[in-house]
């Protein structure tokens, strides 16, 4: 009878007329998430920081998210940059981003912080989360300057949760630390606010050394950071989970040199062993978009004309990879590519 019955259901589940209906395939979504938000407040957090609250333009409500989720944001220059989500997750009717000023970056926290006022709107994409928030019987929180973003709602959450945490919050000096006054507020866990000007530079390693059997650990700030973590954890504590997001684009790693054709601009451009395709592209086209530089947003998606590619990316499908490559991690297989740029 069992067997009986399990037969009936491939049928009319899996292989019958009714199938399409009944079994739905749900493959994972890369489009979908774009709307437009307005500027509802923007405040200074910290020196050389400011926060945006963004909102719906109709006063709807916002799509759901998990701590650790970013927004894609599209600047009115056409940038786009990716922020953390650092307010409520159960506050839908507004989404608060924050960003630091950097002189000699990209240009995209400069527009921010001269050009965007209140009323403003933006087109944003998301919420995506590449930095999940897993359930543990315990966590260490690790943040480094504005790493904090990502963190703070998941300290809200664990402090929330009534699961015991630990907050180590790293920075040059407290004044340019933001939230301060939002992690005093938090009195479920410990939270130690270590600013380089009063206690010098940290030992990253020692930050780890103490790390609880078992604590998923969340890392988010400059690289030496999570290096550490990783080497002292590995010979430490090989229970505990590890978590890590970056700012900054991904060392590459057993990279070797070759050469890109572009063909709509009748160029070509080297890229060395130890630069993405990326960085050697905009030498000769500075304009060309991108975002996050780690291989999961696909801003930089470019149509491959000719050459095989060594895939490094977390975003295309396999049915993709024959024409298109992500150039902030990718790479040539061999010792040519031909790009439809």
């Amino acid at each position: 009878m069992i067997a009986s019955a399990a037969d009936a259901y491939k049928r009319v589940f899996t292989e019958g007329s009714t199938a399409q209906i009944l079994s739905r395939p749900q493959p994972v979504r890369h489009t979908g998430y774009d709307f437009a938000v307005a500027i509802d407040r923007i405040e200074t957090e910290a020196d050389g920081v400011v926060s945006l609250a963004l909102t719906d333009p109709d006063g709807a409500l916002l799509p759901a998210w998990t701590p650790g989720a970013h927004l894609d944001v599209v600047l009115p220059s056409g940038r786009q940059r990716q922020y953390s989500l650092n307010s409520d997750p159960a506050d839908r009717g507004h989404y608060r981003i924050a960003v630091r000023y950097i002189a000699d970056g990209g240009g995209g926290s400069k527009e921010i912080h001269e050009r965007l006022r209140v009323g403003d709107r933006l087109s944003v994409r998301g919420p995506r989360n590449a930095f999940a928030f897993i359930e543990a019987p315990q966590y260490l929180f690790v943040a480094g300057g504005i790493g904090i973003t990502p963190i703070l709602p998941m300290v809200v959450a664990a402090e929330r949760a009534g699961i015991p945490w630990r907050l180590m919050y790293l920075g040059r000096s407290r004044s340019r630390m933001p939230f301060l006054c939002e992690l005093a507020s938090l009195t479920g866990g410990d939270v130690v606010v270590r600013p380089d000007d009063e206690f010098g530079m940290p030992n990253p390693r020692m930050i780890f050394e103490q790390t609880p059997t078992g604590a998923a650990v969340y890392v988010c700030g400059p690289p030496p950071l999570a290096e550490a973590a990783r080497a002292v954890l590995s010979l430490h504590d090989p229970t505990a989970s590890l978590h890590t997001e970056r700012f900054s684009p991904l060392p590459v790693r057993d990279g070797a040199p070759f050469r890109i054709r572009l063909r709509r601009s009748g160029t070509e451009v080297d890229v060395a062993a130890d630069e993405s395709a990326l960085a050697a592209i905009r030498r000769q086209l500075p304009g060309v978009a991108y975002s996050c530089q780690q291989g999961f947003c696909g801003t930089c998606r470019t149509g491959v004309v000719a050459g095989e590619v060594d895939h490094r990316d977390r975003f295309l499908h396999d049915n993709e990879r024959d024409r298109s490559m992500l150039t902030c991690v990718s790479r040539a297989r061999g010792t040519e590519l031909e790009l439809d740029l």
